[in-house]
């Protein structure tokens, strides 16, 4: 595994965790590759490690790596930064992964909401239609204030527990 020796860690348990993990996150959605890309670098200590490691790491080929990386990084679950020196690029996980790939995704149901808009004007908001676009238009404008206001709550509970903004 591609950890640095010292860490007391077996690889093997570390392996499995990630496979575990990946595959709780594939049955919510992402794809199996990026899902397990992102898991092996959640669990390095340094939360950064370069293709060639996550290639040996996961068993996968670089263009598996390289596939994985450009959709996590599309919806900023990971970010690309040259290695000092290098040419070589090395992806990082960040501690706020999560508030990052929820913000994206409240981009997105704007532009949902938005659209639902436009078809309750287009269909009639009188039609079957037109009311069943209504209530989704309503259920996303409702979730866009709960995280909104979630994501306000987590920012005080990470600073109070973990000490940072």
């Amino acid at each position: 595994m591609a950890e640095p020796s010292g860490t007391g860690r077996d690889p093997e348990v570390v392996s499995r965790f990630v496979e575990h993990f990946a595959a709780q996150l594939v049955e919510a959605g992402l794809p199996r590759m990026p899902a397990r890309v992102f898991v092996a670098l959640l669990a390095s200590d340094a939360g950064v490690l370069t293709s060639a490691e996550l290639g040996e790491q996961l068993r996968i080929s670089p263009a598996a790596v390289s596939g994985a990386v450009r959709y996590l990084s599309q919806v900023r679950m990971v970010s690309r930064e040259r290695e000092p020196g290098s040419r070589r690029e090395r992806y990082r996980v960040h501690g706020d992964q999560w508030y990052e790939a929820l913000t994206n995704r409240e981009t997105v149901l704007k532009r949902w909401e938005d659209a639902l808009r436009d078809g309750v004007v287009s269909l009639g908001a009188d039609t079957p239609a037109g009311r069943r676009l209504a209530e989704t238009l309503a259920f996303f404008e409702f979730v866009e204030k709960e995280v909104e206001a979630m994501m306000e709550r987590w920012r005080a509970h990470r600073e109070e527990r973990f000490g940072r903004g």
